[in-house]
């Protein structure tokens, strides 16, 4: 049976009258929430097992020049399509109403609502090893659901606990590199790999898993795209500054940790779950005592709060972009002028689901790899658009090629991934054809 295409797709490239509320540095600060965790504190423990400083220092530089790519292929898709909805609204355009309709689903559960819980059990944690024991699960929801009030109240109220959270996250990673660079080792490090790696080109691969899942986030703006004054203007912009300016960030702090550390020490990011330390705990250590440790704790539970606080920001505007084409109840979409809380309440809500249902939120987890596809189709779609969507305006070369590095290097890297984890891919299988079933259901249903 053929599946029509909704009529709402063929104008969703159109920019609607714009009342938006973000300028282009809001959206630089969602990029930069969205891709600054835990994990660049940890990802440089894992490689020194198998490889050099230097070739770790390179494995950084290779993940900002891929995501930098990558955000040059969002901010020309942003250009063309200036509306919310990220990877739903670009597949949807670009290849077709049914992958959007996957890429959503995939948003819903795998894109925010996952890492939303873990970041928010991260910040609990974290707080919690200074300032006195606690049940993390229970701090980690106490801490959804205020997020969830403040994100609901009003746009504005929402704009302004984003942009302060942005802010100190910020001076937090200034004020570790700052004293990293000021109070540290700043000579070239003379250590050597824990083990011989068996295949330098294999652990060089492995090692650029760590990078490409650390600058995670840098399509952050082009979820909320209506939510700017000038979209075509400013979220190409956000894009592209936002992901500049944390790949020169995330060089400086891995300086700072593999030149004061050693693979031996660094081996604490193995044990990260049971300790609640970081390699940036080491490093704060050294420099400042048992006072640097815990203002470090305190400094990661600030940017994971950041970091759940901009997947709810952002997040919930997928559901409203799909619940406005009808493919999600339409209560979901929220009112103009305010933010879709309908939405927001439901992000949080599984968010807190998930924190206590483990074995669902580590198979979430395990499947991150899936919203990596999704961004590499949006690269493959670029390439579409010339010869079978003449209403769009046709991609400019340099696009195109930064496209064709992404989507090739995502795809090379899945491939390794997947290869690890076989069992993984039949579970995919079965969600993907469950979601389209939905899919054609809501075809009929809209008809």
């Amino acid at each position: 049976m053929k599946i029509s295409v909704p009529p709402q797709s063929f104008d969703a490239h159109r920019p609607k009258p714009s009342n938006g509320f973000l300028s282009v540095w809001s959206g630089v600060g969602l990029v930069i929430a969205n891709m600054i965790g835990a994990g660049v504190f940890l990802s440089a423990g894992f490689m020194a097992q198998e490889l050099s400083a230097g070739w770790i220092l390179a494995a950084w530089v290779v993940g900002a020049v891929l995501a930098m790519a990558g955000a040059r292929t969002y901010a020309e898709a942003a250009l063309l399509i200036p509306r919310s909805g990220g990877e739903y609204r670009y597949l949807s355009e670009l290849l077709h109403p049914a992958v959007g309709y996957l890429a959503g689903w995939a948003s819903l559960l795998v894109g925010f609502s996952a890492p939303m819980a873990i970041s928010a059990f991260g910040a609990a944690a974290f707080a919690f090893a200074v300032f006195g024991h606690g049940d993390a699960r229970f701090g980690a929801a106490t801490l959804i659901a205020a997020l969830t009030v403040f994100h609901s109240a009003g746009l504005r109220l929402s704009k302004w606990t984003q942009d302060g959270l942005v802010v100190l996250k910020g001076l937090l990673v200034l004020i570790f590199v700052a004293l990293g660079l000021s109070l540290g080792d700043n000579r070239w490090p003379t250590w050597a790999p824990a083990t011989e790696p068996p295949s330098l080109a294999l652990s060089f691969a492995n090692g650029l898993l760590f990078v490409a899942y650390a600058f995670s986030g840098w399509n952050a703006a082009a979820y909320a795209a209506e939510e700017f004054r000038a979209p075509r203007r400013d979220v190409p912009r956000a894009i592209l500054i936002g992901c500049a300016l944390v790949g020169v960030t995330y060089l400086l702090m891995n300086w700072v940790m593999v030149a004061n550390l050693t693979p031996e020490r660094a081996e604490i990011a193995f044990h990260y779950e049971e300790g609640r330390a970081t390699l940036g705990h080491l490093v704060a250590r050294d420099l400042l005592g048992d006072v640097g440790s815990n203002a470090m704790s305190i400094g990661i539970a600030a940017i994971m709060v950041s970091s759940a606080s901009a997947m709810l920001f952002i997040g919930p505007r997928v559901f409203a972009e799909m619940a406005r084409d009808g493919f999600l109840p339409s209560f979901l979409r929220g009112n103009p002028g305010a933010p879709p809380r309908a939405s927001v309440v439901l992000q949080g809500a599984l968010a807190i689901l998930l924190l206590f249902v483990h074995s669902i939120g580590e198979l979430l987890s395990n499947v991150a790899g899936i919203l990596v596809f999704f961004s590499a189709l949006v690269a493959v779609g670029l390439f579409r658009v010339r010869r079978h969507k003449p209403r769009l305006a046709v991609p400019r070369p340099q696009a195109l090629f930064a496209a064709a590095i992404y989507g090739g290097s995502s795809m090379w890297m899945l491939y390794n991934a997947f290869d690890n984890e076989t069992g993984l891919i039949p579970w995919i299988i079965v969600a993907a054809v469950a979601a389209l079933v939905a899919y054609s259901v809501t075809l009929k249903k809209k008809s």
